[in-house]
């Protein structure tokens, strides 16, 4: 990336992020909230319109279009919409132009009380599925005081389990000015511009969602120094949210939706190979633009060489078996509540005073909606199908 794309890129993300902030402030909010009502007034039924950022993250959403789930379920669906930026989905989600969309866990916190948006998560999406990508020089944690390493947003589980690791090694996270030899700085970077800043080594890493950490492998410009599954035992990263006013006044479109996305997943556990092959950019649909070598060293559990990661440091807990993404639909509530205490001890730049006010457990039942996942799950071989146990409930495994 020459000296003059850097700069635009860079200028282009504060600018995304200075948008970003103000949709999740109730007054920035405010304008499209009401676009959507009037919206809504005016389409009651409106289809089912996907939004989604080319990350494996969105998998379940797209292979139940391209397998035609929803449409079995009876649901009018339009072709999934795609984005470039957090601030370009969550825009046309406040503003009803899509009504299903995957976004960052953390991310839906500062929705629902930044912004004041009627919005609730129905389901997970994935689980794992990111990593921490470094130069070939960087051997451990400690390799990283002084530099510079990219997130994708401050508002992200990314940046949790990338300030958790920071922290177990006497090492400060810092967002402004040059660091310090225990300091390190993080900066909020699109995906697409990771690979290129990492190979041209203006950042030292960079820990994202996949294929991008595959892509910087496949490339040869850096390795996998950590992967987060391997932190934060069966997290997520997005989860898909739908606003509050369809799950309360279309019960019977919301269980649809719902059942296509998890009626995917049930798919995509023993069709991993064609799953990568509809995501590639070779496929007509052009959902995404990663090669399938990229896509298939991540979703094709058998390409994962766990000896070789084991041995590099990228997988320390070996009894977890960890794949490299897993999915299952289902939102512990356990895990919405370590989320808000970890936000609450973890820096993120810009307005978050909104933190300290927030209650794990309340957070847990107001946010999420889990009432069309369990159903879903129960119609499609029930908990055991997905590995889940039949309480909806486990502890959350989180490590250094």
């Amino acid at each position: 990336m020459a000296l003059t794309e850097e700069f635009e890129a860079t200028r282009q993300t504060r600018r995304q992020l200075l948008k970003l902030s103000a949709l999740f402030s109730a007054a920035g909010a405010l304008p499209l909230l009401q676009m959507a009502n009037t919206a809504r007034a005016a389409e009651p039924d409106a289809p089912l319109r996907i939004g989604y950022l080319p990350i494996t993250d969105a998998t379940p959403l797209l292979v139940a279009h391209h397998n035609g789930l929803f449409e079995k379920q009876g649901l009018k669906v339009e072709k999934p919409r795609l984005f470039r930026s957090w601030a370009q989905i969550v825009e046309a989600f406040l503003a009803g132009q899509v009504n299903a969309v995957h976004l960052l866990s953390p991310m839906t916190v500062w929705a629902r009380y930044g912004s004041q948006s009627r919005a609730k998560v129905v389901a997970w999406n994935h689980m794992s599925g990111s990593g921490l990508t470094v130069q070939h020089n960087i051997n451990s944690l400690t390799d990283l005081g002084g530099t510079t390493v990219a997130i994708p947003f401050w508002y992200s589980l990314h940046n949790i389990v990338l300030q958790h690791l920071l922290k177990n090694e006497g090492l400060e996270p810092v967002s402004d000015g040059e660091p310090g030899p225990r300091q390190v700085k993080l900066i909020v970077m699109a995906p697409s511009d990771m690979v290129p800043a990492l190979a041209n080594k203006s950042i030292a890493g960079y820990i994202v969602a996949e294929p991008f950490n595959a892509n910087a492998e496949v490339l040869k410009i850096g390795k996998i120094l950590r992967f987060t599954g391997d932190v934060w035992k069966d997290h997520a990263c997005c989860v898909v949210l739908m606003h509050e006013q369809d799950l309360e006044e279309r019960p019977q479109w919301s269980q649809q939706v719902v059942n296509g996305i998890v009626q995917a997943q049930a798919w995509i556990q023993d069709n991993r190979q064609e799953t990568a092959r509809i995501l590639s950019r070779e496929n007509p649909q052009k959902y995404t633009p990663h090669t399938y070598e990229a896509l298939a060293n991540v979703l094709e559990p058998e390409r994962m060489d766990a000896a070789l990661y084991e041995s590099s440091g990228a997988i320390v807990n070996k009894d977890w078996q960890e794949k490299r993404i897993d999915f299952q639909p289902y939102p512990f509530p356990s895990y919405t509540e370590e989320l808000v205490r970890k936000l609450k001890t973890t820096l993120v730049s810009g307005r978050n005073d909104f933190l300290s006010d927030l209650d794990p457990a309340f957070v847990a039942r107001d946010l999420v909606d889990d009432r069309y996942v369990k159903q879903a799950i129960l119609a499609n071989g029930g908990p055991a199908a997905f590995g889940l146990p039949d309480s909806f409930s486990r502890q959350e495994t989180i490590t250094t």
